[in-house]
């Protein structure tokens, strides 16, 4: 048994190569859409995948030098663009994904006593490439790592830039297809072009973006006002993980029944981002606001194509006062959640993809909770021949909110999410608080559970 939540050292048989499409693909400049190249998404996305049984490295490498012909841009390399420095595309130059194979110490059993909260000894399950910038970073990179039960942890860190999470699901799913059923063309081809989500010229805003602000100009009037993200990021944080179960979700919802009817992301979201607001010590009169992701692409006309693996969503924002969000029921959340989400239409699309052509344009993140959706997009269901992962999740935690799915209960969600250590306690107290208040007399309150060990921690 492991003594401490640390992981041992990773050992490196030999050192990590290049995996590159196993024919010649095309050599060109791919055009990164102004969803895409936000500053906002420069960043590999990272997942951990625990499986029972393994799968060779030759194998691993083959099936992905194969996938890589179809998938090429992943096997490039992101560069400034020729024609504005401020933008990104990617050179699809073959150079390859780097691929590392490794063994750890541990059995797939340690490892899921653990798996509820990510640490930082995770990091030890992916290689890291050492590049002086965000550019230099390959947009794929791979860690198997072999454990001593005969397991396998899968890692990969895929760009965000190039990919959504839609779009890596797609690309994760191509793969298992193309090392258990070499022989048969993948069911969804990828569609690469990304000129669909051009801006408009001259652009045209026509709608009011509260999830952005300019970085150019400072309203000196706002020069006093609260920037909740430095304050978190001030302090150490610590992950927090709580699992809601069908029964949980259903609590939730009964909240806003006969008046209110909801998705679970919607309920779940609104409670979220009302008990992570009740568990920070801020002025009741400040303006907070939840950015969670809405996928586009049905939403366009010409729709997004199937196969579109870029970046096909936006960040809808919820906004309200401290003191409206908090002192109201969850009701009032959800409806503040259902209207950001059905503003998102094609219009408002359009005009955000225009104002993103202003380069001094950011994501505003000083006093939004962030929530992005991994629960629905079959992350969980990935089989490379020998069964569905027993662990899915980030590599790491951070100050986003992750809906992550659990294995095993596709009407479950995970709530996973780092906050300073001093607010843990509440922010959990705040969280399982809904089912004291409901039907508290059928004993299902104990049954909200982290997943490291289904108790109450």
């Amino acid at each position: 048994m492991l003594k401490s939540e640390e992981l041992p050292d990773c050992f490196y048989p030999t050192q990590p190569s290049l995996i590159c499409p196993s024919i010649q693909t095309p050599k060109h400049s791919l055009y990164l859409s102004n969803l895409d190249d936000q500053k906002f998404l420069r960043f590999s996305i990272k997942y951990l995948y625990l499986f029972q049984h393994s799968v060779s490295s030759d194998c691993f490498r083959y099936s992905l030098s194969k996938l890589l012909v179809e998938y090429y841009p992943l096997a490039g390399r992101l560069r400034p663009s020729a024609e504005d420095d401020q933008k990104i595309e990617v050179d699809c130059n073959g150079e390859g994904a780097v691929f590392a194979e490794a063994f750890m110490d541990i059995t797939a059993q340690e490892f899921l006593e653990l798996s509820g909260k990510p640490n930082r000894s995770w990091r030890k399950l992916l290689y890291r490439v050492e590049a002086l910038t965000f550019l230099d970073v390959p947009p794929l990179v791979v860690q198997v790592t072999y454990l001593r039960c005969g397991a396998m942890i899968l890692c990969t860190a895929i760009n965000h830039c190039i990919c959504d999470g839609i779009g890596t699901s797609q690309f994760l799913h191509a793969w298992a297809h193309m090392l258990t059923k070499p022989n048969l063309d993948l069911p969804i081809s990828p569609v690469h072009t990304r000129h669909v989500l051009k801006p408009r010229n001259p652009p045209q805003i026509t709608f009011p973006h509260p999830q952005f602000t300019k970085t150019a100009t400072k309203d000196n009037s706002n020069i006093h006002v609260m920037d909740i993200l430095k304050f978190l990021q001030s302090q150490p944080l610590v992950p927090t993980s709580l699992t809601f179960t069908p029964a949980h979700i259903l609590h939730l919802k009964r909240q806003c029944v006969p008046s209110l009817k909801c998705t679970t992301f919607e309920v779940l979201a609104a409670h979220t981002w009302r008990s992570w607001v009740r568990s920070l010590d801020i002025p009741p009169s400040l303006n907070v606001k939840l950015l969670f992701s809405v996928n586009v692409r049905k939403k366009l006309t010409p729709q997004l194509p199937q196969g579109y693996y870029g970046n096909g969503f936006v960040l809808a924002c919820a906004q309200t006062t401290v003191k409206d969000l908090v002192t109201a029921n969850l009701h009032r959340g959800v409806m503040l959640v259902q209207q950001a989400k059905s503003s998102v239409n094609e219009d408002c699309v359009r005009s955000m993809i225009d104002l993103l052509e202003d380069k001094t344009v950011k994501t505003d993140l000083s006093t939004s909770l962030v929530i992005s959706q991994w629960a629905k997009l079959g992350l969980e269901d990935l089989d490379f021949g020998h069964g569905k992962p027993h662990h899915m999740g980030p590599l790491t935690s951070d100050i986003y909110c992750l809906f992550l799915p659990v294995c095993g209960d596709f009407d479950a969600v995970r709530v996973l999410l780092s906050v300073p250590e001093s607010m843990v306690e509440k922010f959990e107290y705040y969280m399982k608080d809904f089912l004291d208040k409901q039907e508290n007399n059928n004993g299902d309150s104990n049954g909200l559970y982290e997943e490291a060990n289904n108790g109450f921690i």
